[in-house]
């Protein structure tokens, strides 16, 4: 069994955001889940395990982030001998020395973030000391030893201070699929994610090629993770009421596709090829490669179809024809 949890009513989240003066808001993409069912029906498509530490990105008014400490396992007792732990890789000894789970949130808004652990307190206080809240834009923060990349330079980053495993979010709408690919580059410990983003989002995050809506979020998101929709969330659910409709996005990590290029440099190509998407290959790519007739030879040289367009490639292809970059010299 997991803590006793008094979750939020629609009235509690009215309330308690009267009492702190915050309103909605639409710079920071801002929709507060009022609806006990739903927040729950999320931490339980989270699969949480023991010992998983969650990261929650905008907790708000602390919703979903009750309903997830109210879903963390206990921990399993696990006695092992010091030669048996010495022995264990570096993250299965972080995750055996970590117990019982944790909720990890990511808040930008500092009235937010120190409301939190209150509420916490308050309405869950046997699983209190299981929250840990960083008040941090979530774009800026960083594994241990990690910068991020701002304009070509390097910037200090905040360095969470648990070892995430688990990505589960109501995303702010404006940045869903920035923040999701910012945590996954950054933090290779995050095995598995369910975020709540807007459908149409939704849509392009889970979609192969082929499709309509596959973009250059679909193939970057590939490149890490395997999506796949998990649900639509009614409007209703949400204080204020959004214009647009919602769905849940669940991903597991896996091995990027195996290629002479680095993540940087396919990216480069995935957005080349759908910067000007409705062109062939050939010509949308011809900035890119140096010209249009480069950009055809490139091609050819990685076994695709100068004719085609980005919309028909995979992940593993846009990263055979970055490699041929690397790999083949430019004829002049």
């Amino acid at each position: 069994m997991g803590p006793k949890v008094r979750l939020l009513t629609p009235g509690d989240v009215r309330e308690l955001a009267g009492r702190l003066g915050v309103r909605p808001s639409k710079r920071l993409g801002q929709n507060f889940v009022i609806e006990a069912g739903t927040v729950r029906r999320i931490a339980a498509l989270a699969g949480l395990q023991p010992g998983d530490v969650v990261l929650e990105v905008g907790p708000g008014l602390g919703s979903l982030t009750l309903a997830l400490l109210e879903a963390l396992p206990p921990a399993e007792e696990t006695v092992m001998s010091p030669a048996e732990e010495a022995s264990l890789p570096a993250a299965a000894a972080a995750t055996n020395s970590r117990g019982a789970g944790r909720v990890m949130a990511v808040e930008i808004d500092p009235v937010l973030a120190a409301e939190l652990p209150r509420t916490v307190a308050e309405r869950a206080p046997e699983a209190a000391g299981r929250l840990v809240v960083v008040e941090a834009d979530a774009l800026r923060v960083t594994g241990p030893d990690l910068s991020v990349a701002e304009s070509g330079r390097a910037v200090a980053g905040v360095e969470l201070p648990a070892v995430p495993t688990a990505l589960v979010a109501n995303l702010p709408y404006n940045v869903a699929v920035p923040v999701v690919l910012h945590l996954l580059a950054v933090l290779p410990s995050l095995e598995r994610g369910l975020v709540m983003v807007q459908a149409e989002v939704a849509d392009r995050m889970c979609a192969g090629p082929g499709s309509r809506v596959y973009g250059a979020p679909s193939a970057k998101l590939a490149w890490y993770a395997a999506a796949r929709s998990a649900g639509p969330v009614p409007r209703s659910v949400f204080w204020p009421v959004p214009n647009v409709d919602s769905r849940l996005v669940a991903f597991t990590r896996r091995d990027p596709p195996e290629s002479a290029a680095g993540r940087e440099e396919v990216f480069a190509v995935i957005d080349a090829a759908f910067r000007q998407r409705r062109k062939t290959l050939r010509a949308a790519l011809a900035g890119w490669a140096g010209s249009a007739a480069e950009a055809g030879r490139l091609l050819r040289a990685a076994g695709l179809d100068p004719g085609a367009r980005g919309e028909s490639l995979d992940v593993s292809q846009f990263a055979r024809l970055a490699a041929a970059q690397r790999l083949e010299p430019r004829t002049i």
